[in-house]
């Protein structure tokens, strides 16, 4: 066999080993935390900002989270966070991420799902389990066990919970036919919240707080099964209106001087607190930790800069989307910032006391 030519070789060469401009001076080089020595929680997050991948994303979702704490006490510009979640973290551990964020008051708004919020009332009445992924639907159903993915809620828990909110429901409607009073999801749930007294719970928080609680879709879950089957014990309907509750979700977004968002998981949470911004021209801020893509178009998938190209991003807004389980993910990112902020506040007050 000949040789080839020794231009098709030289050819070969080039093309396989072409030679690059030259890098950047402000070149982010990738580098892994270095495991040899200890590293406490902090150092090892603010490592991911050069590890890549969705670690970096983390990173940046851990900054732009910091710079919304920070801008909350800005006593000129104040920052207004909304943050949105879907039912199931809720049910699952989350629930206790968001309910540090109520107690200490380190959020402005809420936004979920009908689930997000009878679960945290139903986790005061009864236990969710652990399960797995892979148990068996009809053995579940026949030990009236209900799974959301690997927990396990027993419809003792549902029941609990009708005992305990059909009687609130009967002087809610009560209050509305004698004195004339109002209903919205937004007030139900505080109502609610009032009722539960019970320190575990994030609407408890809420009330105390002041924190306004939206639910556009509250009668998707238990809830609306419960205000369901009271239509047909009352004589009269429980009345919930949701204009006042997009009204108020939308002013609070036009007034503020500053508005962020972080949004946990998709659907009717992500785009109500998005569709709230457009209003004031965008958010100046937006995290967004969910597994969707932007494939099939759907809002729940898509990137910030689709948000942007409607007008509930701003242009040039600090934006990011982190692709990960939120229950993975969010503790990590709270714990770098208002958790940390939290601590080093206690450590502050302890030592100025003693």
């Amino acid at each position: 066999m000949s040789a080839q030519p020794a231009a098709s070789t030289s050819t070969a060469h080039e093309s396989v080993l072409m030679p690059s401009e030259a890098l950047p001076d402000d070149a982010v080089h990738i580098k892994g935390p270095d495991l040899s020595k200890p590293i406490d929680l902090q150092d090892l997050l603010k490592s991911y900002e050069t590890i890549g991948f969705q670690a970096t994303g983390l990173a940046k979702a851990i900054h732009v989270v910091e710079e919304m704490r920070k801008r909350r006490s800005d006593p000129d510009q104040p920052l207004t966070l909304f943050l949105g979640y879907t039912s199931n973290l809720i049910s699952s551990g989350l629930r206790e991420i968001l309910r540090f964020l109520a107690q200490y008051k380190l959020i402005d708004c809420l936004v979920t799902t009908a689930g997000g919020i009878e679960e945290d009332f139903i986790k005061c009445l009864g236990s969710t389990v652990l399960g797995e992924f892979h148990l068996d639907g009809a053995e579940l159903r026949k030990k009236g066990l209900n799974r959301i993915g690997n927990l396990l809620v027993p419809n003792s828990n549902y029941c609990a919970f009708e005992d305990w909110v059909v009687p609130i429901l009967d002087v809610m409607v009560k209050e509305q036919e004698e004195d004339g009073v109002k209903w919205a999801p937004s007030s139900v749930i505080r109502r609610l919240g009032k009722e539960i007294n019970n320190e575990e719970s994030v609407y408890y928080w809420c009330y105390k707080n002041d924190i306004p609680v939206f639910c556009p879709a509250l009668t998707d879950g238990s809830l609306g099964d419960m205000i369901y089957f009271h239509t047909y014990k009352s004589s009269s309907q429980l009345s919930i209106d949701i204009v006042a509750d997009i009204r108020r979700l939308n002013d609070m977004s036009v007034k503020s001087k500053q508005a962020g968002m972080i949004v946990l998981g998709g659907g009717v949470c992500k785009h109500q607190i998005a569709n709230a911004m457009l209003f004031r021209n965008g958010a100046d801020f937006a995290v967004y930790i969910n597994t969707g893509q932007e494939y099939d178009g759907s809002d729940s998938g898509a990137r910030p800069d689709e948000a942007v190209s409607w007008g509930k991003i701003r242009a040039g807004a600090e934006s990011v989307k982190v692709y990960a389980d939120a229950t993975l993910v969010f503790p990590m990112v709270v714990a770098a910032t208002f958790g940390k902020a939290h601590w080093e506040q206690n450590a502050q007050e302890k030592e100025t006391s003693a």
